[in-house]
């Protein structure tokens, strides 16, 4: 039996469950978990506060309110330090709770970990999940990560129920790496 050969990103990305997207890393160690992400409730039912935004001419999605303070932060790496591949990122929130994804309860979320992005995607919906996006929907506060040597950026983005970004949107600063050999 011939196999394919591995994709050539450092991360890989797999289909999960619903037609979700979720992402896994190259090592066993960074367990990451499928999302379970169930429809929106109505904002009655919900008991917390939520807030409506139209994504274009997308179907209106349900955006949760962040409290005020809110933070998220990389606890480490450091902005600027000099690591070896593969490193632990430790996520660190202040103001809120973590639930796994599909999990509505009231000021809580998700880690997201934006790995080398350029450019924030939309925040009217589900943060997509690539190799450069990584979900971490079962509550995960730490991940173990491969990157190859050179600059890299981390960012965290948390999410809701749904994947998608609180209103306002809680996220850290961006912080730069120097992976070495």
């Amino acid at each position: 039996m011939t196999r394919s050969p591995r994709p050539a990103p450092i991360l890989a990305s797999f289909i999960v469950g619903a037609g979700m997207l979720s992402a896994g890393t190259l090592t066993a160690s960074a367990h990451q978990h499928a999302s379970h992400a169930r429809p929106a409730k109505d904002a009655a039912e919900a008991g917390h506060e939520h807030s409506m935004k139209q994504a274009g001419d997308a179907t209106s999605l349900l955006r949760t309110a962040a409290p005020a303070g809110a933070e998220v932060y990389i606890i480490s790496p450091a902005d600027g330090d000099a690591v070896t591949s593969p490193l632990v990122v430790r996520f660190g929130l202040k103001g809120m709770g973590v639930a796994p994804a599909g999990t509505d309860a009231p000021k809580t979320g998700h880690h997201h970990l934006l790995i080398d992005v350029e450019e924030m995607p939309s925040f009217a919906g589900p943060l997509p999940a690539t190799d450069n996006i990584l979900h971490f929907g079962g509550g995960q506060t730490e991940a173990t990560i491969e990157l190859e040597p050179g600059i890299h950026s981390l960012q965290l983005v948390l999410g809701n129920y749904l994947h998608v970004p609180h209103s306002p949107p809680v996220m850290s600063e961006q912080i730069q790496i120097k992976v070495v050999e």
